[in-house]
């Protein structure tokens, strides 16, 4: 083209004097006015000066043309990004990267747009081609393409061989660090990982591939100092902005990753799934009208989400209008997968308890439940083998010859029992005690027996095999992994997972000193107040009646016995006795945990704290009865509950007399 070294500095005045390349690309317009290399000067140049909706005039355009070239796209899709409608440059990018595989910008912002907008895989694969695009040597772009197309096996081939010949090579290193963490080899990619980035500090992409490999090894304090460091450089991108959102909230920061979203929502202002996000990290911060906001932007974007209305249902205070509900009825009757069926079925199931119409309430739990019940693998006939294998093992000379054993730390105050319990209440009634932090619910116990289970032999049978030093080292782990979470140095905390009740024996084994609370609820109510809860995740038992009934009994059945080989080793708090006297329950509650009665205990709900699990609302009031007998509006149908509990029902508050 004529006067193309006046192209060349229109381009070249882009980033450091964009009125000026404005004023070139015009002038040449004069001239070449169909060219489209000129007018996407102009669009980069007006967008450049904040100049958006005539930046928008120029390249829209062009951008609808189909022999547009990738550098138009690629400016359409910024421009698109700038004004809010990210979810519309999600196609002009992948035809941009199509065009030019090359161009590592439009991959990562392709992976950016997938990753808020929650399609976790395919923004992956926008990054693994980004990755193959910004590539400093050709030679590895086969392995790296191998990794973006899952050759996991071939990519490894490669770069074994590449980094035999060049040991030296630490792009082949971050690579083969990148192939390890994808075929699940924590260890293996974290040490290479760790020797590239002693040799090679700058490799910003190694670094955050690093910090990415720790998050998923649970080593959550690690992750959030790579990007620390990622950070001080300048180097933070939207993938590790996220990732550093999911860290915070990990470890108990709910308020620093909801600083994190909302940062990311004004460049992404436009994606449901991201203000979905940002709702729930509201919601346990207990900012209930900003959470309902957030959520019903998520819908205002796109009705469709269904678990935003699952979400607003599960504020449990929160009342739909006729509209709401006849809009949830209107997506019910579309073609939908499970899941969103599931999560309208839950919303419906409460907006009609609402209205009092309990026949169709339970009609719509009961469809819900279904759902999630047919993608669950659970086995109730496992859970009475696992019981039945703890009873066998932990007897009175089991643990006698034992004792003394373990970490000596009394830090942990452990809670357990079912979901939907009371379990929150008492967490929180402690965390507000001036010497309790509460920390939520950890897998870190799940971790140590996981741990366990690995050896041969079947769990808990394992334990019989460990010598005072495993126990030992056991607890001195839980304490280190756990220590991250402990953000107000308290000299207690608690661990409130209702699934660490299936490992009793093993906390009383590696942390002899530590407390542990069972908390139990009328089984009728507790258990039709988990049917009606759809979970984030776990409690597979929770989405069939009769499941329900055999856990619960299964589960009196177990801490029946730790009573008996262990006396007094556990605290239990009846929930029914709580409410009805919380001012002598916490009295003797906190002197089984060696703690002075705090009067603060008895105001928990002035606590402030982060609270994630389904009783966040109920927490953060005082004390009520209401909810005490609800389970007998819903009587005519619990009849497979009933069954199911067996001796259980009738025996409560007591376990049922040993046959």
């Amino acid at each position: 083209m004529a006067g193309s070294a006046t192209l060349k500095d229109a381009l070249g005045a882009l980033a450091s004097d964009p009125a000026r390349s404005e004023a070139l690309a015009r002038a040449l317009l004069r001239d070449f006015p169909d060219s489209p290399d000129v007018q996407t000067v102009l669009g980069s140049a007006l967008r450049a000066q904040g100049k958006l909706e005539a930046a928008a005039a120029v390249l829209a355009p062009l951008a609808a043309s189909h022999a547009t070239p990738w550098p138009a796209l690629y400016e359409w899709a910024r421009l698109l990004v700038d004004l809010g409608r990210s979810r519309e440059a999600a196609a002009p990018l992948a035809r941009a990267a199509a065009l030019n595989p090359d161009l590592a910008g439009a991959w990562r912002l392709l992976g950016d747009i997938r990753l808020v907008g929650g399609d976790f895989q395919s923004a992956q694969g926008a990054y693994d081609r980004m990755l193959c695009a910004a590539l400093p040597e050709a030679r590895l772009r086969g392995p790296a393409e191998a990794l973006a197309e899952g050759r996991l096996d071939a990519a490894e081939q490669d770069l074994r061989a590449m980094l035999e010949r060049d040991p030296a090579s630490m792009t082949a290193a971050h690579l083969m660090g990148e192939v390890l963490a994808r075929q699940g080899r924590l260890d293996a990619a974290l040490a290479v990982l760790s020797f590239c980035l002693e040799r090679a500090p700058g490799l910003a992409l190694a670094r955050q591939a690093h910090a990415l490999a720790l998050h998923r090894a649970g080593r959550h304090g690690e992750a959030l100092a790579q990007l620390d460091r990622l950070a001080a450089r300048g180097q933070l991108d939207n993938r590790c902005h996220m990732t550093r959102a999911a860290l915070l909230a990990e470890m108990g920061d709910y308020a620093g990753a909801a600083e994190i979203t909302a940062a990311v929502l004004e460049s992404f202002p436009d994606q449901p799934q991201a203000w979905l996000l940002h709702g729930h990290g509201l919601r346990t911060l207990g900012r209930r009208d900003e959470a309902v906001a957030a959520y019903e932007r998520c819908l205002a974007l796109d009705a469709a989400v269904a678990e935003a209305w699952w979400s607003l249902a599960n504020l449990k205070a929160h009342r739909f209008s006729a509209e709401a509900r006849a809009a949830m009825a209107a997506r019910l009757a579309g073609e939908l997968g499970p899941a969103d069926r599931g999560h309208l079925h839950f919303a419906l199931g409460k907006a009609s308890e609402d209205a009092g119409r309990h026949g169709e309430a339970f009609e719509h739990y009961r469809s819900g439940n279904a759902l999630v019940r047919a993608g669950r693998a659970y086995d109730p006939d496992a859970t009475s083998a696992f019981v039945a294998r703890c009873k066998a093992l932990f007897t009175p000379a089991f643990f006698a010859e034992r004792e003394g054993w373990g970490f000596e730390a009394a830090d942990p105050i452990f809670i357990v029992g079912l979901p939907r319990s009371g379990s929150t209440l008492v967490d929180q009634i402690l965390a507000s005690h001036g010497e309790v932090e509460g920390v939520q619910e950890l897998m870190d116990v799940q971790a140590m027996a996981d741990a366990v289970g690995r050896l041969p032999g079947v769990y808990p049978d394992q334990l019989a095999a460990l010598g005072p030093q495993d126990f030992a080292r056991l607890g001195r782990d839980y304490l280190e992994r756990t220590r991250p979470r402990r953000r107000l140095g308290r000299p207690r905390f608690t661990d409130k997972a209702p699934w660490n009740v299936l490992h009793v024996g093993l906390i009383h084994l590696m942390l002899p000193n530590a407390r542990i609370i069972d908390v139990r609820r009328h089984p009728l109510a507790c258990c039709l107040s988990a049917y009606r809860q759809h979970f984030a995740g776990g409690f597979d038992f929770a989405y069939d009646l009769t499941d329900l009934g055999r856990y619960y009994a299964d589960y009196v059945d177990l801490m029946a016995h730790v009573d008996q080989v262990l006396p007094g080793r556990v605290c239990r708090i009846f929930y029914e006795a709580l409410v009805a006297d919380p001012q002598r329950e916490v009295r003797r509650l906190s002197a089984h945990l060696g703690l002075a009665f705090d009067p603060a205990s008895l105001r928990f709900f002035e606590n402030p704290r982060p609270v994630a699990t389904p009783s966040s609302e109920q927490v953060r009031q005082p004390i009520f009865t209401s909810g005490l007998d609800d389970w007998r509006r819903f009587e005519p149908w619990l009849g497979p509950l009933k069954a199911a509990l067996g001796p259980t029902l009738g025996a409560y508050p007591s376990p049922p007399r040993a046959s």
